[in-house]
């Protein structure tokens, strides 16, 4: 592989946590830019992400569906919070100034009148205001408050902002990048080291639950996304829990994890070969590499997702034709899993300095089995830059 590398940094040498108030200065400023070119009064954002991005509120409480959270960013001014008085004081210490409360649960009124007067107030009876409504989104609030929400404002009109908010989140800082740097190298390093507490006769949850605490005690925050499977010669279910299942010689195990450093996230695997390699795998494996290596070459500001899919599409299909079933070869990288854009065919979004993204090809095999590589990576003004420690040449062996 190319020499396309970023140096990988210690757990010693963490990133700050959280970010200054000037980091979110900027986001709303490109946001207020955005939303005067595209006639919004304003956005008002119900999702994790999307609060988090103009808030900076990290809090795990997303998991419990009971209360929706609202963010309103005006086309001026700073942004206003309205959530439940659960999530008062944490809102009241970012940098935000105006942050107003509902007591929650409220199934009658789960923020809706709130909302509806705050709208009013900041905004005025007649606006328009961005909300999310396009693919990878959702609106994390019950229809029928929506609905209620739209009948008490007769003179607002609701648009789709989904545009806007992916184009800002889709280019990182340098302060998100790092983050995204961190959370590669310190997994980086147990997967170069996974090697060693591997054994045949291992059943799956004991090989995830080891991987897991080997991330928590290298620096990882979390192991928020842990899927993988292994099988003769390769593998088939790649989505679902670890089995009982204990590998056998012949094996090949593969794990993909999503691991987090202060919110953002890594996402890459590895492959592992349970006794010797079948020149079948060991070629599948070569293919993959070479795959990762058409992709990164073909990744340039002003390229094409497209592009970078058909350049790895190229290179399998010369022996592997389709991509294993899975649609898209990688995707963008950040505060999500996964994020904007695809690398798919049909996925024609221009590549900006500054995306951060993984490349996964993938190949099929007889009898339903396949093989799954994947690298994380910065893109430059120059070209790319790997945010992970390159996957090596030949699939490590278990004796």
């Amino acid at each position: 592989m190319s020499d396309f590398r970023l140096q990988t940094m210690s757990a010693a040498s963490a990133p700050q946590r959280g970010f200054s108030s000037s980091e979110f200065e900027r986001r709303l400023a490109k946001a207020q830019a955005r939303m005067a070119e595209t006639g919004f009064d304003g956005l008002l954002l119900t999702t994790e992400p999307e609060i988090r991005y103009f808030t900076g509120f990290l809090s795990r409480f997303w998991l419990s569906p009971t209360r929706p959270w609202f963010l309103l960013v005006p086309a001026s001014g700073k942004p206003v919070a309205i959530v439940p008085s659960i999530g008062r004081e944490c809102f009241e210490s970012t940098w935000l100034d105006d942050v107003r409360c509902w007591d929650s649960p409220q199934p009658h009124d789960e923020g809706i009148t709130l909302v509806a007067d705050t709208l009013r107030e900041v905004l005025g009876e007649k606006a328009r205001i961005g909300i999310l409504e396009g693919p990878e989104t959702h609106l994390r609030m019950p229809l029928g408050d929506f609905r209620r929400l739209c009948a008490s404002l007769p003179n607002t009109v609701f648009a789709d902002a989904t545009g806007l908010i992916r184009q800002l989140r889709m280019v990182k800082s340098p302060a998100e990048v790092e983050k995204i740097a961190h959370a590669c190298g310190l997994v980086s390093g147990v997967f170069g080291s996974f090697a060693e507490q591997l054994r045949v006769g291992m059943s799956g949850i004991e090989i995830f639950r080891r991987f897991k605490i080997a991330c928590l005690e290298a620096g990882i925050d979390d192991v928020d996304y842990l899927v993988g499977g292994a099988g003769r010669g390769g593998y088939g279910n790649i989505i679902s829990p670890p089995s009982t299942r204990r590998v056998e010689n012949g094996d090949i195990l593969m794990l993909d994890t999503g691991s987090t450093f202060d919110g953002y996230f890594c996402d890459f695997d590895r492959n592992f070969a349970f006794g010797p390699v079948t020149e079948e795998t060991a070629r599948a494996y070569d293919a993959l590499l070479e795959a990762v290596e058409a992709g990164l070459q073909a990744s340039r500001p002003g390229a094409t997702c497209a592009g970078v899919f058909h350049a790895m599409q190229q290179i399998l299909r010369k022996d592997f034709p389709g991509e294993g079933g899975v649609g898209r070869m990688g995707h963008g990288l950040g505060m999500q899993l996964t994020e904007w854009p695809s690398f798919a065919a049909n996925d024609d979004t221009v590549l900006q300095a500054g995306m951060v993204l993984t490349l996964e090809p993938s190949v099929g095999l007889p009898g339903g089995r396949m093989l799954v590589h994947e690298e994380d990576f910065l893109l430059t003004e120059e070209g790319p830059v790997l945010l992970t420690t390159a996957a090596p040449a030949t699939i490590p062996v278990i004796a």
